[in-house]
């Protein structure tokens, strides 16, 4: 409930939520505890929404969720000490993959911080921990350093890359009295990229004879402008994960997110230029999965983990340390990704018809490639995915976790817009897909959300099935149950290592869901596990889907 604040009572957390509201939030995940009452005590006096989790790694993959699909910034409010260092795989997931998630901590009285007195909830200095895993991290010791310090990082993720901010403050400073103003932060403007490199970049592509171009997540703004510059120029776009869905499914230009495919990289290593845009070319992005090393397919690719252009790189980035960073470059512009596709797509000449037309057959044949390419297990996992797909539709969001089903998704899961496919790529943390479907079911309530786990995965942050069920959430979690951790399991036997450690003992997963209060399904054939997922968008809370990877419907006919 809304409560007036007091004359005079007006604190320093008071002063925090109320510039969080002006900048438009209108969601925290959190948990209380003794030392951040005093942000507790300001929620409940604001309009804020609060949603409380079971376990601080869940709020910063709720904030993470909630940033990936809204385009907004998701906050997490927690206690310091043990609630950051439990929240911190969520801060360095978002970290990694450039998410804009802001962490309100408390941390030890102020006259406490460095004494090493034993306070409660202790660190030796909050600050510098953070501070490995985030974009921004400060200790505030009074109220006009914590509003500068939110200004400050407000402005960081408006513009530049974003990433997380944890700002602690003293649990005293919290709840003492603020009179002070805060003046905000003015925006960080993007540099604008010098007209000579456009020009030049222009040039390069317009005299190659096998462009290609790779998307990353900082080009998911510009959506519009990559698909005219393709469509002029009939320019090959492959994506990584996080841009998952730039060009829609069947877009005549669109290679999908395929970079760990072999036919990919080999068409990158024989283009004689390459537009690198938004994207750090990240190893996580190249990585072979266990699966088609299992199957000595690894020879496909170039080296692991690297990109293999042997054409001009052309590289746009609003960060400068990507620029200067990886495999040798003939131009690095440094700006935002809208405004120089803008720049490019007015300067690049559109093709004659019969490039354009020969451009195009390439795509369709990489494309017809991939799909053939498929191992037996992939084929399972597609049949599985497809079924999703189809039960999404054009507006549904797929939130991923790190399992074999999610790792063929990443490739051949149908995205059918930006932001429908969230996945933990670079960090690669497990137990992410269920709180973070929580945060992106609330920030967008109109739009379809599913989870997609695994069985190990799950088991990371099941608890957080009572937050959806408490919610109400119609959320479908597909969970894919191998009895094991299968991407590990096929690591060590790919590699002639006695398995160890990969078979644990799972539960009566439908027997765990119910016990929360959630729905559960088994599903006995393709027709089942579809009206299963259509069903389960439907209901008044969470339903837990279970398809074993031993399911006889995922078999292949025998002829």
């Amino acid at each position: 409930m809304n409560t007036r604040v007091e004359a005079g009572s007006w604190t320093v957390s008071d002063a925090l939520v109320a510039r969080l509201t002006e900048a438009g939030v209108d969601v925290v995940f959190g948990l209380p505890g003794v030392h951040n009452l005093g942000l507790y005590r300001a929620l409940a006096r604001s309009s804020l929404r609060h949603v409380a989790v079971r376990h601080e790694q869940a709020a910063s993959f709720m904030a993470d969720g909630y940033a990936r699909l809204s385009g907004r910034i998701g906050v997490a409010v927690i206690i310091g000490g043990p609630g950051l260092t439990n929240a911190a795989t969520g801060i360095a997931q978002a970290y990694s993959d450039s998410v804009p998630v802001l962490i309100l901590t408390s941390t030890v009285a102020l006259a406490d911080i460095g004494q090493e007195r034993g306070s409660l909830h202790d660190v030796k200095d909050q600050a510098l921990l953070a501070a490995q895993i985030s974009g921004r991290s400060v200790t505030a010791r009074s109220g006009e350093e914590a509003l500068r310090a939110l200004d400050r990082a407000l402005a960081d993720m408006a513009a530049g890359r974003p990433r997380p901010a944890v700002i602690g403050i003293p649990h005293d400073v919290m709840e003492a009295s603020f009179e002070g103003a805060s003046v905000s932060a003015p925006p960080i403007v993007a540099p604008a990229a010098p007209e000579v490199l456009v020009a030049r970049s222009a040039a390069i592509i317009a005299g190659a004879s096998s462009p290609i171009a790779v998307a990353g997540g900082g080009a998911l703004g510009a959506a519009a402008e990559f698909a005219s510059l393709a469509e002029a120029t009939g320019l090959p776009v492959v994506t990584t994960v996080a841009a998952k869905g730039l060009l829609p499914p069947g877009h005549p230009c669109d290679l999908g997110s395929g970079l760990s495919r072999g036919e990919i990289r080999r068409a990158i290593g024989a283009a004689d230029v390459v537009l690198a845009v938004g994207t750090e070319l990240g190893e996580s992005d190249l990585f072979l999965t266990a699966d088609h090393e299992a199957a000595g397919l690894s020879s496909e690719a170039p080296v692991h983990g690297r990109l293999g252009a042997r054409g001009a790189l052309i590289r746009v980035d609003i960060d400068l340390s990507v620029l200067t960073a990886g495999e040798p470059t003939a131009v690095a512009i440094l700006g935002d990704a809208k405004a120089v596709l803008e720049r490019l797509r007015d300067t690049v000449p559109a093709v004659v018809s019969e490039v354009r037309t020969a451009r195009l057959a390439a795509v369709k044949g990489l494309m017809a490639q991939r799909r053939d390419g498929l191992t037996p297990l992939e084929r399972k996992h597609v049949l599985v995915l497809d079924a999703l797909s189809e039960a999404m539709g054009p507006d549904g969001v797929v939130v991923s976790d790190m399992t074999q089903i999610g790792y063929t998704g990443c490739t051949h899961y149908r995205a059918p817009r930006p932001r429908s496919w969230l996945f933990p790529m670079g960090y690669g943390t497990m137990g992410y897909a269920l709180p973070a479907s929580i945060g992106a079911k609330v920030s967008s309530p109109n739009r379809l959300v599913a989870a997609l786990v695994g069985d190990g995965g799950l088991l990371f942050t099941v608890h957080e099935l009572a937050t959806a069920v408490e919610l109400g959430l119609p959320l479908p979690i597909l969970l894919w149950n191998n009895d094991s951790l299968g991407e590990i399991a096929d690591f060590m036997r790919a590699r002639g290592i006695p398995e160890i450690g990969v078979r644990p003992r799972n539960p009566d997963f439908l027997a765990l869901a119910r016990a929360f209060g959630a729905e559960a399904r088994r599903p006995d054939s393709l027709g089942a596990l579809a009206e299963a997922i259509a069903e389960a968008l439907t209901q008044p809370g969470p339903t837990l889907i279970e398809v074993r990877e031993d399911a006889s419907f995922l078999d292949e006919p025998k002829t």
